[in-house]
């Protein structure tokens, strides 16, 4: 997405001044929504909740994007998606949902919400390793250093569910770090390519993209029908209605008002957010590798952040 014209420098420290509120209040609205969403996910596709993983995200995503263009179309706003930026939404879908969302709900049949979300917090690395590609200029050294306590930090945290869990936990490992990869390529992405349509309805056509590809590996994948229980079924509307049209919309906003590596703060907050509410809600344990690994991870992204150019 085409940021605003008033944001000059990508450092934080430097923009600060000129940051919209607006901009922040939408990322706000992300910090608390998406770190309450791992939550939602994993009662959803726990055998309890007998909703799968990918049938779960096409319906998700498939109504939430559906909401979203009709409550456009309704309010007089044009929901037609000009030709030349069909390739720009479409691999958006892909790499935010598909790649980014889709590999940590299926992450989320093997690992916590908790894990999941902290694990996810190397997602700003992948982002500003991959800002500093594209402007062809090498890391800094705290960018290196970053790099390497988040590596530690995963590893800190993985170790204790691998010692549990082994393979099945493994799988859920790698799918989780490549589903931060994946998020944080779309959103480099988006905040590069230029669109011309209203937010609510790119961000519509997003969630549409998003839910074909769900629906394509369902069907791919063979998935069972689903058997969803009355958890999961509030757990899907709180995802279509407060994670999806809420949550994904205001971080389309929040991309086109603020310096990616901004927004992908948010980064930082769900883990927070995802923990505590797996502790209190679904009793998962909080032991002490898990504060080191999270300390180590944020910790990283942190040096990242503070190693780019104005920061």
């Amino acid at each position: 997405m085409q940021r605003s014209n008033t944001i000059q420098s990508t450092g934080l420290i430097a923009v600060r001044r000129r940051i919209p509120w607006k901009g922040l209040f939408f990322l706000a609205v992300v910090y608390l929504v998406w770190g309450s969403t791992y939550l939602a996910i994993h009662v959803a596709v726990s055998p309890e909740g007998g909703m799968p993983p990918f049938a779960l995200g096409a319906m998700r995503l498939g109504t939430a994007g559906a909401l979203m263009l009709g409550w456009a179309a309704v309010t007089g706003r044009t929901v037609r998606l000009p030709g030349r930026e069909l390739v720009t939404h479409a691999t958006l879908g892909t790499l935010l949902w598909l790649g980014g969302n889709g590999l940590v709900v299926w992450a989320l049949t093997r690992t916590s919400s908790g894990y999941a979300a902290l694990l996810m917090g190397a997602m700003p690395i992948f982002a500003a390793l991959l800002d500093a590609g594209l402007a062809r200029r090498a890391p800094s050294r705290r960018a290196v250093l970053g790099l390497i306590l988040g590596v530690a930090g995963i590893a800190a945290l993985s170790a204790p569910e691998l010692r549990a869990g082994g393979a099945a936990v493994l799988g859920g490992m790698i799918a989780l770090t490549l589903a931060a990869l994946s998020w944080a390529t779309g959103s480099v992405y988006g905040s590069r390519r230029p669109v011309t349509v209203d937010s609510t309805v790119s961000s519509g056509w997003v969630l549409l993209f998003g839910g074909a590809g769900f629906g394509l590996v369902s069907l791919l994948r063979g998935e069972p029908t689903a058997t969803p229980s009355t958890e999961a079924l509030y757990a899907l509307a709180y995802l279509i209605v407060i994670g999806s049209v809420v949550g994904f919309g205001s971080y389309m906003i929040a991309l086109r008002l603020l310096p990616t590596d901004l927004v992908m703060t948010h980064a930082y907050v769900n883990p927070v957010v995802a923990v505590i509410l797996g502790w209190w809600l679904l009793g998962e344990p909080l032991s002490p590798t898990t504060w080191v690994g999270a300390a180590l991870v944020l910790l990283g992204v942190y040096n990242v952040f503070r190693g780019r150019p104005g920061a």
